[in-house]
């Protein structure tokens, strides 16, 4: 008996480590992230006018439907844990493979949306580019730098996601045991939560 209780106690520390884990790198993230926010803010203080003729050429309506599939699969990726809490395993794996789809489908917008501006020339170091006023060559190069990076943790939360989905297909993570997908979902979130800052910064410029 007291062997058991030795063993649930080991489980719950480890559960509390990987939640207070996960918490300490998203604080890093949100570190990295908010120099950069901070960077912009100077730099838009600094040319106003040209960060505001930039903006325009930006694609407000792709920006607003990247935000309403993020802020969807943000809601999946909650829901996937309550179902996995009430044991409800296949919900749970279908909501998370409709997270990853979501997710899939914003890096497809965004595809478009950055080939369109190659397509015209305008990206870092190209003769377009480098040919416009400073202000705007500032605002691309932080519009590329900090929308990528958002990109590159989309990209990894999906494959974390997909990771999850896997672990749940095989028991791992089941009603009793979900801290993995928890954590997992906390990243998610505060993916989504950059990408709401990160809107109305570069697309929603008045």
């Amino acid at each position: 008996m007291s062997t058991q209780e030795h063993t649930v106690t080991h489980i719950h520390r480890d559960d509390i480590g990987a939640r207070m884990g996960m918490w300490l790198f998203l604080f890093t993230e949100l570190l990295l992230f908010g120099g950069m926010f901070i960077l912009y803010s100077i730099y838009r203080y600094t040319y106003p006018d040209a960060f505001h003729l930039a903006a325009k050429d930006l694609n407000t309506i792709i920006g607003t439907f990247n935000t309403a599939i993020l802020l969807t699969s943000s809601l999946t990726m909650a829901l996937s844990i309550a179902a996995i809490q009430r044991d409800r395993k296949s919900l749970s794996i279908f909501l998370q493979f409709i997270t990853i789809l979501l997710a899939l489908g914003f890096m497809v917008n965004k595809y478009f949306e950055w080939s369109a501006k190659f397509s015209h020339g305008i990206y870092p170091g190209s003769e377009v580019l480098l040919a416009k006023p400073s202000g705007e060559i500032v605002f691309y190069g932080l519009y590329y730098v900090m929308t990528g990076l958002h990109g590159l943790h989309v990209i990894i939360g999906m494959v974390l996601i997909a990771i999850m989905m896997r672990f749940t297909y095989k028991g791992i993570i089941k009603a009793d045991s979900y801290v993995k997908l928890e954590t997992v979902g906390l990243y998610w979130h505060l993916v989504d939560i950059i990408w709401i800052f990160l809107f109305p910064l570069f697309y929603l410029i008045t």
